[in-house]
């Protein structure tokens, strides 16, 4: 099982972010810094979701390695700031972590560009590693005439009925996604905001919203089935479960384009070596075949890096998402 907590504390003075895990040291060294009792996985989402089942892959390896045991527990609502805050709040000893992704950039910038973020993204929490690379796929319903997002362009205007599209919450991926193609496109879509990736795929599924889209595991088996149709990946490249699918670049919606990830995070003031330790076990999980094998099957890519990388990537998002948000004006009130 698997339940995370964290709080993302990243002081330049001592540099928690920068620090550097020896990857030889072994697991038994590593169990000698992990405090030996449960260790809680908080997935910010409902159960279901890429990021929920990514969560319970390394969680349960994590289980055997370290020989204790390790739960998920999914908190769920506000774009995945409700999961953080109550990992901000929590014991900063190693045995509460976060596991986030993208979503964490967008709705914590959102939230604070209204003044309503508990939490601070570079101040409350302690990258651990960048988990995995999951592209973002944006989809529509079977029926929707429109085999691209360039396509579903000619399709909105020349509908006779409202369109909308689906998101995982105000200041979520998608959420920020959409508004930039409907500021680009000047097309009236009404955003529809859901709890979770799984319901809102359902509803698209069911044709009563007309676009939207989440991490490629909780699309792709409804686009192998043929009851959605991918429009484009968020990705700098293409998928390779899905290489005819291209990229928001390609179609000439530069502005959508954002990387996809999951990562774990601890909160601010967990003990150094202990961080590293953490770093060193998820970067060993993620090189074993076994979780190789299961990622791929969802058009995930088990990465495992350092905690620089995983500072450098949040970073460099914030840095592309805040002038963003700002001029949509997709701060949370």
């Amino acid at each position: 099982m698997v339940n995370v907590r964290g709080r993302f504390a990243l002081s330049r003075r001592r540099l928690l972010w920068g620090a550097a895990a020896t990857l030889g040291a072994g697991i038994m060294q590593a169990r000698a810094q992990i405090p030996a009792k449960t260790i809680t996985i908080v997935v910010p989402f409902p159960a279901g979701g890429t990021t929920d089942l990514l969560a319970r892959a390394f969680g349960q390896r994590m289980s055997v390695l370290l020989g204790q045991s390790v739960i998920i527990e999914n908190k769920g609502g506000a774009g995945g700031s409700i999961g953080a805050e109550a990992v901000a709040r929590s014991t900063p000893d190693g045995t509460t972590l976060l596991f986030h992704n993208l979503t964490f950039s967008t709705t914590t910038v959102a939230m604070q560009l209204a003044n309503r973020s508990k939490h601070d993204i570079f101040k409350d929490f302690v990258p651990v590693s960048l988990a995995a690379n999951v592209p973002m796929l944006v989809v529509t319903s079977a029926d929707v005439k429109a085999k691209d997002l360039k396509e579903f362009v000619s399709f909105a205007k020349s509908s006779t009925t409202p369109l909308n599209y689906g998101s995982t919450g105000p200041g979520s991926v998608m959420n920020l996604a959409i508004e930039v193609f409907k500021r680009d496109t000047k097309l009236p879509i009404e955003h529809v905001p859901f709890r979770g990736a799984a319901p809102l795929i359902q509803e698209i599924v069911a044709g009563r919203l007309q676009l939207g889209g989440d991490q490629l595991s909780t699309s792709l088996e409804f686009v192998r089935a043929g009851s959605l149709k991918p429009l484009a990946t968020l990705a700098a490249e293409r998928i390779p479960l899905l290489p005819d699918v291209p990229t928001v670049t390609e179609l000439g919606f530069g502005d959508m384009e954002l990387r996809g990830w999951n990562g774990f995070f601890a909160p601010a003031g967990t003990p150094a070596p202990v961080v590293a330790k953490l770093q060193e076990l998820i970067s060993q999980i993620a090189r074993e075949p076994e979780i190789k094998q299961k990622l791929s099957q969802v058009g995930a890519e088990p990465v495992g890096s350092d905690q620089q990388t995983l500072e450098k990537v949040v970073r460099d998002q914030v840095s592309k998402i805040m002038p963003l948000i700002s001029e949509l004006k997709l701060a949370i009130n």
